[in-house]
């Protein structure tokens, strides 16, 4: 009898993990201003958190072609000149990433945010080491979507058996079942509860402490 596969648990980043609003807003600000665009309103700015960049600005912002390119440029300019160091780990994310692993799941990130600039938050943050692997979009925009980066991370744990990505916003819940991966919200995100019920979450745990009880009746 050959014994069971390693389970495999994906998380997002922004939202999930770490709250990254600070430094996500104050960029958007930052761009939207070197555009000549009014001062973004708080939807547009919580709207911001979780999509890819360029879609971020094209449906929030209503932005087209090279507009959309001209403020990716000035929000990553600011963004990696400092910005995207101003995060805080949520309350709770450290032990549940310690228990997963103590429970034998292998832990994976997968982001639409730059992988560059994924891992550069990780390391700052002190969690980078609870991740087997990291997974996020590319720089020139070929891979932004989430359904692209759960991709690469499950190809990157082939021997693993999948259980669920833990995410806050829709994106996370349609990348995740366009592999026919569950997603369990993580309701203390900006997306909140009643978004991710709406996309089809399979659970929605409303703290970090809350998602281990969730993954094993998915995994039961």
């Amino acid at each position: 009898m050959q014994p069971a596969a390693t389970p495999l648990v994906l998380f997002d980043l922004d939202g999930t993990l770490v709250d990254s609003t600070p430094g996500i807003w104050d960029s958007v600000r930052v761009a939207a201003a070197g555009l000549g665009l009014p001062e973004p309103t708080p939807a547009q700015l919580r709207a911001m958190v979780g999509p890819p960049l360029q879609d971020g600005f094209a449906t929030v912002f209503g932005l087209r072609g090279a507009d959309v390119d001209r403020a990716v440029t000035a929000y990553r300019a600011h963004y990696s000149a400092g910005a995207l160091l101003d995060v805080a780990v949520y309350d709770g994310v450290p032990g549940l990433l310690r228990d997963l692993r103590a429970g034998g799941a292998v832990l994976a990130v997968a982001t639409s945010k730059p992988q560059p600039f994924a891992v550069r938050v990780l390391s700052h943050v002190g969690l980078l080491r609870a991740f087997a692997s990291v997974h996020g979009a590319t720089l020139d925009g070929a891979v932004r979507h989430k359904d692209q980066v759960v991709a690469a991370a499950l190809a990157a744990h082939p021997a693993a058996r999948p259980v669920a990505l833990v995410g806050d916003r829709e994106h996370d819940v349609l990348g995740a079942a366009a592999h026919g991966l569950p997603c369990v919200g993580a309701g203390w995100g900006p997306g909140g509860p009643a978004e991710l019920t709406a996309a089809g979450a399979a659970a929605v745990a409303a703290l970090p402490g809350d998602v281990p009880a969730a993954l094993a009746a998915l995994d039961g």
